[in-house]
């Protein structure tokens, strides 16, 4: 249990770590620098070490109580005097994955390493982004294995969408050449396209 809750510790911190780098590395900008995150990695570390204590503290007035209570149990939560061991189990393993996650706080090795991880999950997401971008952008029947099913659909929203917002651009560049646009005749009639409401893709 307590190796678990070490696991999950670990992995709730590079969650945070990655989602930090993306927003101020990636998307800012900004040249990443292990430095830079060590301190947030320390303060997540630090930050689940006093959840971690805060539950032990809680498991611990709950087996206080239970000690005293010896009828039967009306609920999950409900303890009675046969759930202290287990309680008392509970309590230490929070309790020594408070103190491992404020031992790993304190090694800077353990944080770079916690940093770099994140680095790596970070650009995973990107190069899976720009993957999934390029292979849309640059479809291939041969490349995309589902290139007959979502044809008809692309084929759709290419004369749905994109045809008519076409005429329409250059509808509105003649009539800017034309001088027309400073003198718009009011009309009670939409402007359609193959029978879509161009005012609709304004």
């Amino acid at each position: 249990m307590v190796a678990d809750g070490i696991y999950v510790a670990s992995a709730a911190t590079r969650l945070s770590l990655k989602n930090r780098i993306l927003v101020e590395t990636i998307a800012g900008g900004e040249d990443f620098d292990v430095g830079r995150f060590v301190p947030v990695a320390r303060e997540t570390l630090l930050g689940l070490a006093e959840e971690a204590e805060q539950d032990a503290r809680r498991v611990e007035a709950a087996r206080k109580r239970a000690s005293r209570r010896h009828s039967d149990s009306i609920g999950t939560h409900d303890y009675r005097s046969r759930d202290v061991r287990n309680l008392r189990k509970r309590q230490r393993q929070s309790e020594r994955v408070a103190e491992e996650l404020r031992d790993r706080a304190e090694d800077p090795e353990e944080l770079r390493a916690l940093v770099e991880a994140a680095r790596e999950a970070a650009w995973g997401d990107v190069e899976r982004n720009i993957d999934s971008t390029l292979r849309i952008e640059a479809a291939r029947p041969d490349l995309e294995p589902d290139y007959a099913k979502l044809r008809e659909a692309r084929m759709q929203s290419l004369r749905l969408v994109d045809l008519p917002k076409l005429a329409a651009h250059r509808r509105r560049n003649a009539q800017g050449a034309a001088g027309e646009l400073h003198a718009p005749v009011a009309t009670d009639a939409a402007d359609t396209f193959a029978g879509v409401d161009l005012s609709e893709l304004e």
